[in-house]
């Protein structure tokens, strides 16, 4: 039996790009949903339900297909830093995160023939001290205006980081270990460049 296609239902490149290093073949089909907060919940809880809720939406027109839906988000101090609205709220959001630690949570969900598996990663990051020139010489590159936080730890902004405390690609946007482990709950191994059937 072949394995099945892998959709991402996301439009960011870098999740796109964490499935393209492992070699697997997928397509994007991104999912438009509104993203508010539900009554009540919770910042993780939030990040896995968008998750769920992104893949299911394209799920209902790929049945077949294995449909990854992620989202991630930051908080410090019990707020939930989105991305940011202009330039001047990005260097308001670093200069908040520097030289001290915020958590990252990103949500990670499969669905396929309607069943949905998910789970969460959380994540410490700590940032280096950091002046107002410096955050505003980061924003100035453009790379924090589409991100959750207002930094990619990918790019530039791994130039900001001090250390993490767990999963380097759930911040980036993709739990890879854990999506794979969600592959396998459906009875799909990662062989290193494939799926093949779980044993």
């Amino acid at each position: 039996m072949s394995a099945p296609r892998i959709v991402l239902a996301s439009q960011s490149p870098r999740r796109a790009e964490l499935i393209g290093r492992l070699g697997l073949a997928f397509d994007t089909i991104p999912a438009d949903l509104d993203e508010s907060y539900m009554p009540g919940e919770t910042p993780p809880e939030h990040a896995e339900r968008l998750a769920r809720d992104k893949a299911l939406a394209i799920a209902a027109a790929h049945e077949d297909a294995l449909v990854v839906g992620s989202d991630t988000i930051v908080v410090v101090d019990g707020d939930v830093l989105g991305k940011p609205r202009d330039r001047a709220q990005a260097v308001e959001m670093l200069t908040r995160l520097a030289g001290r630690e915020h958590e990252v949570c990103t949500g990670i969900a499969v669905v396929q023939r309607g069943r949905v598996e998910s789970g969460l990663e959380r994540v410490r990051v700590r940032f280096r001290a950091l002046d107002r020139r410096a955050c505003e010489e980061y924003v100035a590159t453009g790379e924090p205006m589409d991100k959750a936080g207002a930094y990619g730890i990918q790019g530039f902004g791994s130039a900001l980081v001090e250390g993490i405390d767990g999963d380097y690609f759930a911040v980036m946007g993709l739990p890879v270990v854990r999506m794979l482990a969600l592959f396998e709950r459906f009875g799909w191994r990662y062989a290193f460049g494939e799926l093949r059937r779980a044993d």
